[in-house]
């Protein structure tokens, strides 16, 4: 497995045909990649397929957001997501503050997270 921390050679055609295999929807490619050069991208490879990815946003000193941390089903449960958070933890240079899809908290635990105050959400009509 192969591991980059700010990943930015990352491209979105890549990155949706990764992301449409775990949140299939309907994404803007040029969007996407505007969005891939505004956060640090730590991603996992598998020659040269991409398997995992952990994304953060940051201001580069008071606040540090994951706003995914995406493994390929069929590479799950082989340490690829922990090494992503591992690397996530080790690179960014504030605390790191996010939100966990219900059910995968003991995940996070597991790997060293706290748990922290409620999250909430204010939603944008995208059409």
């Amino acid at each position: 497995m192969e591991y980059r921390v700010n990943d930015q050679t990352l491209q979105a055609s890549v990155f949706l045909s990764f992301v449409n295999r775990i949140w299939p929807g309907e994404y803007d490619l040029e969007k996407t990649q505007a969005a891939l050069s505004k956060t640090n991208n730590i991603t996992a490879y598998d020659g040269g397929t991409l398997v995992g990815c952990l994304r953060i946003l940051s201001d580069g000193y008071y606040f540090g957001t994951i706003t995914e941390l995406l493994v390929l089903p069929e590479y799950r449960r082989q340490g690829i997501g922990s090494r992503l958070l591992q690397l996530a933890a080790d690179n960014s240079p504030s605390t790191l503050y996010f939100g966990a899809q219900p059910g995968v908290e003991a995940f996070y635990e597991k790997n060293g997270c706290l748990r922290g105050m409620p999250s909430y959400v204010i939603k944008k009509d995208r059409r």
